[in-house]
């Protein structure tokens, strides 16, 4: 799992991109709800659960600008410079992805306890 989630990082594949949190968040959701095979349908609480995980990540990230990594790390991920100082400098922004990361995994724990709630009833 580690490893399939590691290209998500510096905004899906070091692009900028969308947060690899909400990417790894969602990730999570399919591996536990998702379809096994073409045939098979999602659980029935996967797009729901999936949809808020998606609006609160928005809610998390609004004071950034945005749900991608530029607008969180604000950096260029394809300057070595400004990489080396994200990674070395304890002042640098990489303290913000840590907080949207922390945040998201709290509001993914939430919504997983609404599946296992809806499971076990």
């Amino acid at each position: 799992m580690i490893k399939a989630l590691s290209p998500f990082g510096g905004g899906l594949g070091s692009s900028g991109g969308t947060c690899g949190s909400l990417a790894g968040a969602l990730a999570i959701l399919g591996i536990l709800m998702g379809k096994k095979s073409p045939e098979e349908r999602d659980h029935r609480l996967m797009w729901k659960l999936s949809n808020k995980m998606v609006k609160s990540f928005k809610k998390i990230t609004k004071e950034y600008g945005g749900m991608n990594c530029s607008d969180i790390a604000r950096i260029d991920w394809s300057d070595r410079n400004q990489v080396r100082a994200f990674y070395k400098d304890p002042s640098s922004r990489r303290n913000e992805c840590f907080k949207v990361i922390e945040q998201t995994i709290q509001e993914l724990e939430e919504l997983l306890s609404l599946y296992d709630a809806k499971r076990e009833a």
